[in-house]
């Protein structure tokens, strides 16, 4: 596997020349760790990853709060080709997806390839190669690139007056302060999201108080965790052809509800809405907090989140939802718009990331010095998810309009890792230099999503949800899940130009 082959001439192609692609990869989190091993396994072995972190995983490095664990069932959430028979429990926590990503990297020799500590700061379309350049490397020659940077890396601050004035401790919930002790402390946080609730749920009867900042309730469904015994694990073990059996039964489960109630499905929305009111109110005894908790929008309009501790810790004696809008932060704590100072000694920034951006704020040119970041302006758009006109030999992973919310990104990541090995192999096929979507086909692509998501619970639920971008609409896969999976076996050759020049 080893190190890249010698840097090739820039005006060379590589099929003809009967060479292996060069290959840079931006970003060692499971997409990035998943496109070496599926790539080295299809023959294109030729391969750089670009890492800007000290260590791999991605989302699962940079989270590390309390309480943290993913919402898709375990055995959909791995690799096809290296499924867990000891994975703990039914939805893992953090650390052992963490844990895994670092195994199936080291098993993998992924690596090998991998640079640590070198972030990408501008790719170069210079036809038919890219030119690459990262923080502490000479620039690279590249046949390929392939964003596998996310979606969730950019942590979302607040603007608001006074933030850099308080005195207390203060971070991001993805910028964790293991440092810091919350045991017996006034504890602030701001948003009621997945990851707020999760927090919430795991560190509310340890803090003296817990103040939660809430702009707008969200619907939570209780989380149906389980712990996996040693016996059904020694099973698995022994049977691993059940792993796919499993796979498959909890992504039909997700393909068949939430899937559903997001692209409009009636009855399985007020199914989910239905166990969210029961849970709320069987969960929350008083009143006044269950009628701050009822959201006024439908249940899926926004990404749901599963929790089943959040409304048992925000209804205790230590904890209080404060509702009232935030004024402005001080030395002391956050000023509410009712004149009160909530005081406190560590502020958690539960606000998001900035999901528009994806590989940016990295520099983008593609043919005729296009910058990327002014192609998109604020809506970014692709092709199944993964290609842009004007950007030859560019792929991304989980890239914009791509099926997201209760699924699991390593399947969607899967596929679309099949579907691009599928063009490469036509490239050598052909003995072509450069792929690229069609302009006309990327316009009726994305045309057709944008008049299809009108109709899902994202564009008619009445949120205001992190889906929805600078056009005004959700920038999102407006179909049904099993439709971007049975389109993706096969490449429709004819929706891309296949060039054998520069």
């Amino acid at each position: 596997m080893g190190q890249a082959e010698s840097i090739p001439d820039i005006n060379s192609c590589w099929a003809k020349d009967g060479r292996t692609p060069r290959i840079a990869i931006v970003g060692a989190g499971l997409s990035g760790i998943g496109a070496v091993i599926a790539l080295r396994q299809a023959g294109y072995t030729d391969i750089s990853v670009y890492e800007k972190a000290d260590k791999i995983g991605g989302t699962w490095r940079d989270n590390r709060y309390p309480g943290l664990s993913c919402d898709v069932p375990s055995y959909w959430y791995s690799y096809s080709f290296e499924p867990n028979p000891d994975w703990s429990h039914r939805f893992s926590y953090g650390p052992e997806i963490f844990k895994y990503i670092e195994f199936v990297a080291k098993k993998y020799d992924v690596m090998s390839v991998v640079k640590l500590n070198s972030p990408v700061t501008e790719m170069t379309y210079l036809g038919p190669k890219w030119t690459l350049k990262a923080e502490g490397h000479e620039a690279q020659i590249f046949d390929f690139v392939i964003s596998a940077t996310g979606i969730l890396h950019h942590p979302n601050y607040p603007d608001i007056k006074g933030i850099d004035s308080f005195k207390g401790d203060m971070f991001h919930t993805a910028r964790w302060d293991d440092s810091v002790s919350l045991e017996g402390k006034r504890v602030g946080i701001i948003g009621t999201g997945s990851t707020s609730a999760q927090i919430v749920g795991a560190v509310t009867k340890k803090v003296k108080h817990m103040s939660v900042f809430q702009r707008t309730p969200h619907w939570i469904a209780p989380l149906p965790q389980k712990k996996y015994s040693t016996l059904w694990k020694s099973v698995l073990r022994a049977c691993p052809w059940l792993h796919p059996h499993l796979s498959n039964f909890y992504k039909g489960q997700m393909l068949s509800s939430f899937a559903k109630a997001t692209i409009g499905d009636v009855v399985e929305q007020r199914k989910i809405e239905q166990l969210c009111l029961d849970t709320l109110a069987k969960d929350v005894p008083d009143a006044k907090l269950r009628a701050k908790l009822t959201p006024s929008y439908k249940a899926t309009c926004k990404r749901l989140i599963f929790c089943s501790d959040f409304y048992p810790a925000i209804s205790s004696d230590n904890a209080e939802l404060v509702t009232d809008s935030i004024e402005g932060i001080e030395p002391e704590g956050i000023r509410t718009t009712d004149g009160r100072l909530h005081e406190l000694d560590v502020l958690i920034v539960a606000t998001g990331f900035k999901v528009s951006e994806f590989m940016l704020p990295a520099k983008v040119f593609g043919e005729n010095k296009r910058e990327l970041s002014e192609v998109w302006d604020g809506a970014p758009r692709a092709h199944r998810a993964m290609t842009i006109p004007g950007f030859p030999n560019f792929w991304m992973l989980e890239g914009p309009t791509g099926p997201v919310g209760n699924l699991s990104l390593i399947s969607i990541t899967e596929t679309q890792l099949g579907y691009m090995i599928q063009c490469l192999d036509n490239m050598k096929a052909e003995k072509a230099a450069t792929v690229v979507v069609k302009q006309d086909v990327f316009e009726s692509f994305n045309k057709a999503m944008a008049e299809a998501v009108v109709s899902t619970t994202w564009a008619t639920g009445g949120c205001d949800s992190w889906y929805i971008d600078k056009t005004g609409t959700p920038n999102l896969y407006p179909w049904h899940p099993s439709r971007f999976y049975e389109e993706m076996q096969q490449v429709d050759f004819s929706e891309y130009e296949f060039s054998q020049q520069a």
